[in-house]
Formats: structure tokens, sequence, C-alpha cells
């Protein structure tokens, strides 16, 4: 009898520690879930949002010279590639191409339309005009639809019109120049979401496209974690050397400290 009751009492006392264990295993698996990754892991910015949300907040020069180490290309469009008015976005490049056609088709230039329709919230528009310096890619319809979808901007190999109603609003554009002409009759569209090169530089859909006032910079989206951590590092430096460029009155002696020009 006596060895019956230790027996029950062990049973007892082992279930009632597997039940406090159980606990607070429970209690660790709600503050700790074991999906949750390390602070360090989340912080990586590879995900579209968070890289976008980084190359907002740092210079297209700074992303140039990250550009340009890191991959030895240059990665910037000409200085011909100037916003209708002062502007500051990063997005994902939406390729569209135009080939030069003189025709009288009503549909030559849909799939250019079909392409902004179909169009996600951070595209940019990236459109290649033929020889087009001179011929409008875009104006204030298809604008309109751009910024309806939440587009963040255009960047055209060719013309732009409609520029006061472009400025009003808000969708930023960068052009090779300003006209009043069009492309219909002109132009048949040639294809969406294709590589393209746009005043010179290589663009591959879902590239982002990075712009301010010194101009319009490509990142490949392979390498655009690097080259945005190195701008980062760039901006703050040069940045940094501003104070002690005027403190010491010497720019050698500010290249020196921080190590960049």
């Amino acid at each position: 009898m006596t060895r019956l009751v230790r027996f029950f009492r062990r049973v007892f006392a082992c279930g009632a520690l597997l039940a406090i264990a159980l606990f607070l295993a429970g209690v660790a698996g709600w503050a700790w879930p074991p999906s949750a990754k390390s602070s360090q892991e989340a912080a990586k910015p590879n995900d579209d949002a968070s890289l976008l949300e980084g190359f907002r907040h740092v210079e297209a020069a700074s992303v140039s010279d990250a550009l340009e180490q890191i991959g030895g290309r240059k990665m910037y469009m000409s200085h011909r590639m100037r916003p209708i008015f002062p502007t500051k976005f990063a997005g994902l490049a939406l390729t569209v191409l135009l080939k030069k056609e003189s025709n009288h088709d009503p549909d030559a230039l849909k799939g250019m339309l079909t392409a902004i329709d179909q169009g996600s919230a951070n595209s940019v528009y990236v459109m290649v005009v033929e020889d087009g310096a001179d011929i409008a890619g875009m104006g204030g319809l298809m604008g309109t639809a751009m910024a309806s979808r939440d587009f963040s901007g255009a960047v055209i190999d060719g013309g732009v019109r409609d520029t006061a109603y472009l400025q009003k609003i808000g969708l930023p554009v960068y052009a090779l120049g300003i006209v009043p002409s069009t492309s219909v009759g002109h132009y048949r569209f040639a294809g969406a979401n294709i590589p393209v090169v746009c005043d010179g530089v290589a663009v591959t859909p879902a590239d982002i496209i990075v712009a301010d006032a010194d101009g319009v910079v490509v990142v490949p989206r392979a390498t655009a974690a690097q080259v945005l951590a190195l701008a980062q590092e760039m901006d703050f430096k040069e940045h940094s050397m501003y104070a002690w460029i005027e403190k010491l009155k010497s720019i050698q002696e500010a290249v020196k400290k921080f190590g960049r020009l």
C-alpha cells in the first residue's frame, strides 16, 4: 500500500512539473514566436517597399557613384533628361517601347495604354520613343491615369506635353524636352515590360529608378540592396563634410578625414 501511494505521488509530481514546463514554453512561444526573425534580418532592405523607402532618402549622385564603384558601369541618364518641375522620387521600372511608323491604325498605340492601366503603385513609366526628341510620348491624359494608379513618376526618352496640367496634378515627369506634338499616327507600340535602352542606359522591368534635381539613375534590382547601403554611407560622409570644410576652411583636410570626394 505504501509503495502504491509513493508511486502516485511521483506521477503527480512529474505531471505537475510537465504542466509547468509546458506553460513556460507556451509563454516563451507567445513572447518570441518561432517565425520571428532576428532584428538584423528584419532590418535588411531586401523587399521592394524597404528598398524604395531607402532610395527616396539618398541623393541620385550618391546612387550613381555607388553603382560605378560596385558594377563599374555608367547607369545615369544624360543632361538632356530633365524634369518638368523640381522633384525627387524612386520607383520600379515599367518599360514601354514605341517604334516609328506612319499609320492609320486606331489600335497602333493600344498596348501603351494597356501597360498604364495594368501598372501598380510605385511604378515608374519608362518610355522609349524611337528617334522621338520632338515627339510627345505622353501628356495630361496618360499622366492622369498614372497619377490615379499611384505611379511614382515617368521618364520619357522623347518629349512631353501638357506640362501645365502635369504640374497641376503633381506627377513627376522627366523627358528630353517639351513639345506640342503627338505620337498618334506616327508611332506603333512595340512592347511593354521588356528590356529597353532609355537615353543610353539599359533598363530592365522592375529595376529601381532614382531621380532628383541632379538627374535619373537606374539601379539593377539584383544589386539594389548593396547599392543602397553604399549610397547611404556616401551620403552620410558627404553631409558630414560640409561642416568640417566650413570649420577648417579646407576641402583637402575634410577629404583626408572622410575619404569622400
